[in-house]
């Protein structure tokens, strides 16, 4: 074969080929994004809108009906889904797979734009987003201090905000919680009744005194001056001199009638930190930038951060890339071991350092080459990819060994190194490529499957087929060349290593040979007993249960809470101050106890009704308990909160929200009517069913009842 010929003639050549390819793929190695999942781009448009103080009723007639209705007609359009709550409207479309995300984008705004006319003047237009787990946040950081709440919340929004967002890969910067300024004007409407002036006249005074407006420009002497009329509001001092009226000839200003009082906006939600009022800082990353290195890179500036600015204390509450460093070096480690027990196993029955030096080669060369392909096709470093490397690596020295084996045998012959190396590689060289091809077409249907599997899956098919394919060049370039320099075959006296692998080997060949007597000996015998046990395997088949993923201990407990629709954000506080003292007491394992009210991600989508509780652990080897154990024991101890509905589980929230999923729930029943009424009535039913199925938890009802009203009915004739 022409391909060792020259590999054995011109081994400098090949060496040279060798070293660039493990230089390039070393270079890939370092600049791959490492990630838990493969980028999944889930075909997943929603369409958000607003439309203040509106009921969910009022919301649903008047805003997500009208866009389920002009969205339908969309092509590639599978299922809607809305949602509709006070004030705010969520349409969420699914697509099927495949399709341009960015052409369907563009086919929703068009319909949206043909509806805008029948939504009510007052809604904020209609957002639409694509589902990207890039967006979703890979830290969030936690802040206190000892300063005023609102003195805290400008420090972190003028000299930390935008420190964070000046680091590579950083995408956006989300804060919440804190104390926002707020002046009151709080009018007494005693005197403004005696005073004759209407609080109408009060509100378009001040929107109309407090503007910087453009007043055009000016010649003077030689040169063009621009003019502008400063109006904004410097202090209160100035708000409370502002004219609004005149009576009798004499003035009437603001502080005649209303109290101006320099506060803080109304806390519309909690963040709190191991039982202290706190920020939340979420980092988001860019999409396709590396997990791990952008959390490296926010933590190293928080330490820089925290000794620059003394008075803030910020730190990771909670840290995605904990879970993936750990998950990728679980699998990398056990690829390396793998690696290792191939190379023992050969050493074991080859008996000889030269030959399992030679075929270790293969291992070695053809996973750094595969880091090559893996950066040139865009994939990331993930727990797939790294699967693939590691289920391949039993089959990287297949082909090698046969065309050692074979060029052995050619050297105990009497054959020369070099002719023995050319021979015995060029008379296996069909069969290695035909046994390399069936085992890569094997992994060949894994590039045409459809869907989430197919995202998941072609990135292991590639990494498999490459590593192989790459394993069958060396076994016929470098072994060949190898072999040639360094396999020496010695008559003298057997090394250790020879007369047990012999041993071993021997041992093993008389055992089988002693089980195939048997069996030749009682065919019929044999072949009933492979029937039976074939027939129990089938049967024992069905008890194996199905997962998309599986179960992982994450490190972290999630516990949501949900009172009744309208309580009191102060009511609310107080439940989750009891739950939260109870965590801390019964968690020794805790990290940090990261409590969220009204603020969305995980905290009840802005209803200050719900909140999130979240309970980053410890490392699994600094503690005894996993996060299943420590969630079933919560459970007892909180389930009985009174006035509180509680669903606490352990976190899956990393491998949910890769999915395109941010709900972990198990299992979803579906019930569509027209009445809402008999839905409800189902829905109660179906939930107390389902509270008596065994290994069952947490059941919860979508449809809230809704918040207390107080209608103003108006009398139109006696308004008239």
């Amino acid at each position: 074969m022409i391909l060792a010929d020259i590999s054995v003639k011109r081994p400098i050549g090949v060496t040279m080929i060798m070293c660039i390819v493990i230089i390039f793929g070393v270079i890939s190695l370092y600049k791959l994004p490492v990630d838990l999942m493969p980028d999944i781009t889930y075909p997943t448009i929603t369409v958000s809108a607003r439309y203040s103080n509106a009921s969910p009723t009022e919301v649903e007639t008047l805003i997500t009906r009208p866009i389920e209705q002009a969205v339908a007609a969309v092509p590639g359009v599978e299922e809607i889904n809305s949602t509709s709550t006070e004030g705010n409207s969520r349409v969420r479309i699914s697509f099927a797979w495949g399709i341009d995300l960015d052409a369907a984008s563009n086919d929703l705004r068009d319909r949206i734009d043909r509806i805008m006319a029948r939504l009510p003047e007052d809604v904020e237009r209609p957002t639409i987003r694509k589902f990207d787990a890039a967006a979703l946040p890979v830290l969030i950081i936690g802040a206190s201090s000892d300063l005023d709440p609102v003195q805290m919340l400008n420090l972190i929004e003028d000299q930390v905000k935008y420190r964070i967002e000046r680091i590579p890969g950083v995408a956006a910067i989300d804060v919440m919680g804190g104390s926002q300024r707020e002046i009151q004007v709080n009018i007494d409407i005693n005197r403004v009744r005696a005073l004759r002036i209407a609080p109408d006249q009060v509100i378009s005074r001040l929107r109309a005194e407090n503007l910087n407006l453009p007043a055009g420009l000016i010649e003077s002497g030689n040169y063009e001056l621009r003019l502008r009329t400063p109006g904004e509001f410097k202090n209160v001092k100035e708000i409370e001199r502002l004219v609004i009226g005149e009576t009798a000839g004499k003035l009437i200003r603001l502080r005649d009638v209303a109290d101006v009082i320099d506060l803080w906006e109304k806390r519309r939600s909690i963040v709190r930190i191991n039982g202290k009022p706190g920020v939340r800082v979420m980092v988001n990353k860019q999409s396709g930038s590396n997990t791990v290195a952008v959390a490296k890179a926010v933590k190293s500036e928080l330490e820089k951060i925290n000794q620059e600015i003394p008075q803030l204390r910020l730190a990771p509450i909670v840290d995605s890339s904990k879970y993936i460093e750990r998950s990728i070096n679980n699998v990398s480690t056990s690829a390396f071991y793998g690696g290792l027990l191939a190379i023992v196993i050969l050493q074991l029955f080859l008996g000889n350092l030269a030959s399992t030096a030679i075929i270790g080669t293969a291992i070695p060369v053809s996973i750094i080459a595969t880091f090559a392909l893996m950066y040139y096709f865009g994939f990331t470093l993930n727990i797939m990819s790294l699967g693939g490397v590691a289920l391949g690596i039993g089959m990287l020295v297949d082909n090698s060994i046969v065309v050692l084996e074979n060029i052995f045998r050619h050297r105990e012959r009497g054959l020369g190194m070099m002719q023995a190396a050319i021979s015995g590689s060029s008379e296996v060289a069909m069969p290695v490529l035909a046994s390399t091809m069936t085992t890569v077409v094997i992994f060949l249907p894994l590039l045409f499957v459809e869907g989430m599997t197919g995202v998941m899956f072609k990135q292991l098919a590639y990494i498999v087929g490459f590593s192989l394919l790459c394993s069958m060049l060396i076994a016929l370039t470098i072994v060949p060349m190898l072999t040639s320099r360094y396999l020496n075959i010695s008559n003298d006296r057997k090394g250790i290593f020879r007369r047990f692998s012999e041993k071993v080997i021997n041992t093993l060949l008389a055992a089988h040979r002693f089980a195939l007597d048997v069996v030749l000996q009682h065919r019929k015998k044999a072949v009933f007993v492979l029937g039976i046990v074939s027939a129990l395997a089938l049967g024992l088949a069905r008890n194996i249960g199905t997962e998309l993923m599986p179960t992982a201990d994450e490190g972290e407990v999630r516990v949501n809470l949900e009172l009744e629709e309208g309580t009191r954000l102060s009511l609310v506080e107080r439940i989750f101050t009891v739950a939260e003292r109870v965590i801390m007491e019964t968690v020794p394992e805790a990290e940090t106890v990261f409590v969220n009210v009204g603020g969305g991600m995980g905290g009840g989508g802005g209803s200050l009704n719900s909140g999130s509780i979240r309970v980053p652990l410890k490392g699994s080897k600094e503690r005894k308990r996993s996060s299943a154990a420590v969630s079933a024991e919560l459970r007892r101890k909180l389930v009985n909160t009174p006035g509180a509905v509680i669903r606490i589980r352990e976190g899956q929230g990393m491998f949910m929200m890769r999915m395109g999923s941010g709900n972990a729930d198990k299992l979803e029943v579906q019930i569509r009517g027209f009445d809402f009424k008999t839905a409800d009535m189902l829905g109660a039913d179906v939930q107390t069913m389902l509270k008596g199925v065994e290994g069952i938890t947490d059941v919860q009802l979508s449809r809230e009842k809704g918040v207390p009203e107080r209608l103003v009915v108006i009398d139109r004739a006696k308004a008239a």
